[in-house]
């Protein structure tokens, strides 16, 4: 005999099969306009992070929506496409400066913030992937662990997100050339390391992180010589 599925902390059972609109419902969808905010770029070690807020329109959900990392990139850019053509969105940068002058998390909380903000018109709630939500927003919001997977808006978020950073990273590419953005978008895969290892950081490489501080150094040592 199967059990009944496990209860999340909001009361609501995972989907089976990707994220739906219930916990956009619970709060009053389509009639209370939600905002889905999530962030890309948390891990690499080079460039922003980029965090986005969707608004969806009850009368044009884009099929097919999901967490961004399950999708292919044909598809991450349809969806984008759609999503940008029908809905509010906003998005902000968390700058490679404002990382290594703070954290990580500081930087995503910020540019979180200021995606929600940037709407042209304030949701009347806000659905964030993870664990926290930033303050200073102009309504209530709630944290969603896992919640690219679980709401429809937040996985519009998500995807706006990680289209907006790898294009970013791939203009990146051109302007410093060797890295391989253009590949890894900045994620610490041994061909970066390698290529991070030989020229040294870029102004696009995250100081604070510790395999770029032990480049920089390096490359100090090396100008030392």
């Amino acid at each position: 005999m199967r059990g009944r599925p496990k209860k999340t902390p909001t009361g609501v059972p995972p989907p089976a099969t990707g994220p739906d609109d219930a916990l956009e419902r619970a709060l009053g969808f389509p009639v209370t306009r939600i905002a889905g905010v999530d962030e890309v770029g948390r891990g690499p070690i080079a460039g922003p992070v980029v965090a986005a807020a969707v608004v969806l329109d009850p009368a044009y959900v884009p099929a097919g929506l999901n967490d961004s990392k399950k999708l292919t990139a044909k598809v991450r850019e349809r969806l984008f496409g759609e999503i940008c053509a029908h809905h509010a969105v906003a998005f902000a940068l968390g700058s490679v400066g404002l990382i290594d002058a703070t954290d990580i998390r500081a930087a995503t909380l910020d540019a979180m913030r200021r995606a929600v903000n940037g709407l042209a018109l304030p949701p009347d709630h806000v659905l964030v992937d993870g664990v926290d939500v930033p303050d200073g927003l102009p309504c209530r919001g709630t944290a969603v662990k896992g919640g690219d997977g679980r709401s429809v808006s937040i996985a519009a978020a998500s995807i706006v997100a990680k289209v907006l950073r790898d294009r970013l990273m791939d203009l990146a590419a051109k302007e410093h050339p060797g890295y391989g953005f253009e590949a890894h978008k900045g994620y610490g895969v041994e061909k970066h390391m390698t290529a991070l290892d030989r020229l040294g950081p870029s102004p696009l490489h995250r100081t604070s992180f510790a395999p770029v501080a032990r480049a920089l150094a390096a490359a100090n040592g090396r100008r030392g010589e």
